[in-house]
């Protein structure tokens, strides 16, 4: 084990081979951060925990000095995120935990939400369908904590385009949907088996 300070303040602690950083050692940097794991040849290479100085946390497999592969993200306000990276970004396959209990399992592509996924809500509501930059973008099924469901178009995250709502009462609505409410075309089927077939505006 040797160490050695550097000009800008950081410190290495660790295993040299050829002059080089190479084995298992641990980098301090200047503003306090932290990498503990392997190194090869003077990189981050191989199982390590980055250790930032806001207290944020990767553990994972790393590649020239960023994470790539699986990994573990935690940060000081109790949001987690277990699954793969690339160049330190959640890429991939994943599942984020938020703070207050909800969570996301799906697939992300440069650190958003990205592809299929399933959404779960503190308040038990859950989304599954198509995420695009962080939103429910496409086809979906969202369903309230209350039995409510909406299969259908999704855009930014609202009802958009042609969809179905059912409600508890067992009434149905099939039609279109315009930035979460009943706009145009549609057909509304009561619990009595009465239908109405028509135009709708703001749900009515």
């Amino acid at each position: 084990m040797k160490k050695i300070t550097f000009p800008d303040g950081a410190t290495y602690i660790g295993e040299f081979k050829n002059g080089k950083r190479n084995g298992q050692g641990t980098y301090t940097h200047a503003d306090g951060s932290t990498y503990v794991g392997e190194f090869k040849n003077d990189k981050t290479n191989g199982q390590g925990t980055y250790t930032l100085s806001n207290g944020e946390t990767l553990i994972g497999e790393f590649k020239n000095e960023k994470c790539n592969g699986q990994g573990t993200y935690t940060n000081p306000n109790g949001e987690t995120y277990v699954g793969e990276f690339k160049n330190s970004t959640k890429n991939g396959q994943g599942t984020y935990t938020h703070a207050d209990g909800s969570t996301y399992v799906g697939e992300f592509k440069n650190g958003k939400r990205n592809g299929q996924g399933t959404c779960t809500n503190a308040d038990g509501s859950t989304y599954v369908g198509e995420f695009k930059n962080e939103k429910c973008n496409g086809q979906g099924t969202y369903t309230l904590s209350n039995g409510e469901t909406y299969v259908g178009e999704f855009k930014n995250g609202k009802r958009n385009g042609q969809g179905t709502y059912t409600f508890p009462s067992g009434e149905t609505y099939v039609g279109e949907f315009k930035k979460n409410k009943i706009i145009g075309q549609g057909t509304h089927t009561f619990p009595s088996g009465e239908t109405y077939v028509g135009e709708f505006k703001d749900g009515k």
